[in-house]
């Protein structure tokens, strides 16, 4: 009974830091659905193979009665699921790991509001308010079909 009291202590947790009735699946979910974690955090695919491993074998002690907890789980998994509750409540989760390095690649101090460029300008609008930059759709097709024009014609 050691792994299932470990097990629904960190389930517990999770529901109550992801603020999901769906607890572990929840914290799962929202690692399956990051872009950017595996990326920014050591281990990040380890400790979700973990933690989908462990809701497996969960749900295998609960739902199946050929198997007991002891036919599937060991010292060592409850000790990962400890630690793991550990590194939530200090932090160090992959989550929590993932957003202090998001945070840590947004520039620092306030953003400059984004410039708006008038649709029209005034007639008399001198050259350095007309629009730079890039060229519309428009051009670009424009361009392109010259281009395929001239080298059709060499």
């Amino acid at each position: 009974m050691e792994f299932m009291s470990a097990y629904k202590h960190l389930e517990k947790l999770c529901g109550e830091v992801m603020g999901d009735e769906r607890r572990l699946s929840a914290y799962i979910a929202e690692m399956e659905s990051s872009v950017y974690g595996a990326r920014y955090v050591p281990g990040w695919e380890s400790d979700l193979k973990k933690l989908k491993h462990y809701r497996w074998v969960r749900n295998r002690i609960v739902h199946d009665p050929e198997f007991d907890e002891e036919d599937l789980t060991g010292r060592e998994d409850v000790r990962w699921l400890e630690d793991f509750y550990e590194r939530i409540m200090d932090q160090r989760d992959p989550l929590a790991l993932c957003r202090k390095a998001m945070q840590s690649q947004r520039p620092l101090g306030p953003r400059k509001p984004a410039q708006r460029v008038p649709d029209e300008l005034p007639r008399n609008a001198p050259m350095g308010q007309l629009r730079q930059g890039r060229p519309s759709g428009c051009a670009m097709f424009l361009l392109g079909v010259m281009a395929v024009l001239v080298f059709l014609l060499i």
